[in-house]
């Protein structure tokens, strides 16, 4: 690592630790017994398939690299950690980084969805983070939604040929601010506005997310990049195992 890449890495630190003194308390995603029962439920019910196909994903990365266990629990740290530190934002809901874009990058989106879900219910239960009746909805959000825009991005970038730093940046960081799209979605159509509707309302959710979510999602995206800057050089035989890096690529 030259010493421009250590000067980013120690400037992406001194980020991380000044987040990780933010107040949490009263912070949350959509909480408990916010959502109608009815939109508990089909929320609940639209995640599953995603969770099926995530289970086999990690179970098949897993069979064929076991290293990549070692991996699969760092992303899923990271997305403990970096969802938690989060700012109160509307009623009901909050801003905060999610941390599903490097697993999406790495493993691919459908296994993100199960390591989404695990963070979601250990901060519902530890953290009164969320909640278990809107478990369904914060993960399809966070887990599922964001981290499918988040690989399609990055495969695009890719595909275009453009550098791949600035494509885990820009991947991450709208796959965060999409999760925020939907999670406005999800609390309009449970409560539209009286005039103008579902649209309306969606409206007034994404303007109240906007000054703190944009910020914070540039941010997530150098962390992905540092992250990924740094196991680059200090696990690149992970990496090729689960297929981030190329057979023959430097």
């Amino acid at each position: 690592m030259n010493f421009k890449q250590k000067l980013i890495m120690m400037i992406g630190v001194a980020i991380a630790l000044t987040f990780s003194t933010v107040p949490v308390s009263n912070a949350m995603h959509i909480m408990e017994g916010y959502l109608p029962p009815t939109y508990c439920i089909i929320w609940g019910a639209i995640t599953i398939p995603f969770l099926i196909a995530g289970y086999f994903s990690i179970k098949k990365t897993v069979a064929q690299d076991r290293k990549s266990i070692t991996l699969i629990a760092m992303s899923g740290a990271f997305i403990f950690v970096i969802s938690s530190l989060k700012i109160p934002s509307v009623t009901g809901s909050c801003s905060h980084m999610t941390g599903t874009g490097l697993g999406a990058i790495l493993f691919g989106p459908t296994a993100v969805s199960i390591l989404g879900i695990i963070v979601l219910l250990f901060q519902a239960i530890l953290l009164a983070h969320g909640g278990l009746t809107s478990l369904g909805a914060n993960t399809f959000s966070m887990a599922i939604a964001g981290p499918f825009l988040t690989f399609g991005i990055y495969a695009l970038s890719r595909k275009l040929k453009a550098n791949k730093h600035l494509s885990i940046f820009l991947a991450t960081a709208l796959g965060d601010l999409f999760t925020y799209c939907i999670t406005s979605f999800q609390l309009a159509l449970s409560y539209p506005s009286e005039t103008g509707g579902i649209s309306t309302s969606i409206g007034k959710f994404l303007t109240v997310f906007a000054p703190t979510q944009i910020p914070l999602a540039i941010i997530e995206g150098i962390l992905s990049v540092l992250i990924i800057m740094a196991l680059e050089t200090y696990a690149k035989s992970e990496l090729k195992g689960v297929g981030f890096i190329k057979v023959g690529e430097e």
